[in-house]
């Protein structure tokens, strides 16, 4: 196995995808982030003073997603088909899903990534006023398809007993 990204002698390298055939392609990830009952309890009820903290978290993450090449160094820009991010609130906080799709040559991935983490950071942004300590965690690739390499679907993990 070897990094597509750096040559046989370790220099870094954008991985040539002009022989490769365009497929559809789509990618999951998630991600949480924790905080004070209060907290989300500020979000649920939509009594933030900057809005809606959900919705804008959505367009952040949108808009991640479209800047993915402008921000990781060795990333092609791909045209996006599609990007859905969905918020579960939790006990002890939200989770993220985001949900990325095209018909390029290269994968989704790192698009997905980026569409979470941002949107989460959003949230951390917006709600740092009442609540430092949030964290945000487990950002995690959950089933990719399409593509040479096929779908990957992340083992569910059993619950100790």
């Amino acid at each position: 196995m070897t990094l597509t990204h750096f040559t046989t002698s370790g220099e870094a390298q954008m991985v040539d995808i002009g022989d490769k055939p365009a497929s559809k392609r789509a990618a999951v990830v998630s991600g949480r982030i924790t905080m004070q009952p209060e907290t989300l309890a500020l979000i649920q009820q939509g009594g933030h003073k900057k809005g809606d903290v959900l919705a804008i978290a959505r367009i952040a993450g949108i808009m991640a997603s479209k800047r993915t090449a402008e921000l990781i160094p060795l990333c092609h820009p791909i045209p996006l088909t599609k990007v859905v991010l969905d918020f579960t609130a939790l006990s002890d906080g939200i989770e993220c899903t985001a949900r990325c799709e095209t018909t390029a040559p290269t994968g989704i991935e790192m698009e997905a990534l980026m569409a979470c983490q941002v949107a989460l950071a959003t949230i951390y942004d917006m709600c740092k006023a009442v609540d430092r300590g949030m964290v945000i965690s487990a950002v995690q690739l959950e089933h990719k398809y399409g593509g040479k390499s096929g779908e990957w679907r992340r083992e569910p993990e059993l619950e100790n007993d």
